[in-house]
């Protein structure tokens, strides 16, 4: 038994934001020196809902505003991960084991143009449009399993 097993999950919303044409956004992380990419994502705050922290975590990550997205569908379930080994006990102030994260498909009713990632909480260096089929190739490697489950359960909608 890891000494890390009794660390809760951090409450996290995550968005697949989808355009008008089925591919999904992705940012490259500013923090890191891997090619790591992801879907906008981040922590939930006490006494937030999940959809409130997904549209502000949407904001803060794209520069987004709120009115030119719309909600799909919400994941049935929560999707949980746990950090590799030699990031747990750094991430997060060594509070939190992995996350556990709500997931929202969103449709993007914008253009590239309302999409601004030098926000003032600045996560990503760069950012694209993907399709979902390569989303996982992505993503680094302790995030794939849970990437293959949101894309699966949201495929029929995208």
């Amino acid at each position: 038994m890891s000494e890390f097993d009794s660390l809760p999950y951090r409450p996290c919303a995550g968005i697949m934001l989808v355009n008008n044409d089925g591919k999904v956004f992705v940012g490259q992380r500013l923090d890191s020196s891997a090619d790591a990419w992801q879907m906008p994502q981040g922590g939930i705050d006490p006494g937030e809902e999940p959809e409130q922290a997904a549209y502000r975590e949407l904001g803060e990550e794209t520069g987004i505003a709120a009115h030119l997205v719309e909600v799909i569908a919400r994941s049935r379930d929560e999707h949980l991960y746990d950090l590799p080994a030699d990031l747990m006990g750094k991430m997060w102030g060594g509070k939190y084991r992995g996350q556990r994260q709500f997931w929202f498909l969103m449709r993007f009713m914008g253009t590239d143009a309302d999409i601004n990632i030098e926000t003032d909480h600045q996560e990503f260096r760069s950012w694209k449009w993907t399709s979902a089929e390569t989303l996982e190739g992505l993503i680094v490697p302790f995030k794939r399993r849970l990437y293959r489950a949101v894309v699966e359960e949201f495929r029929p909608l995208i």
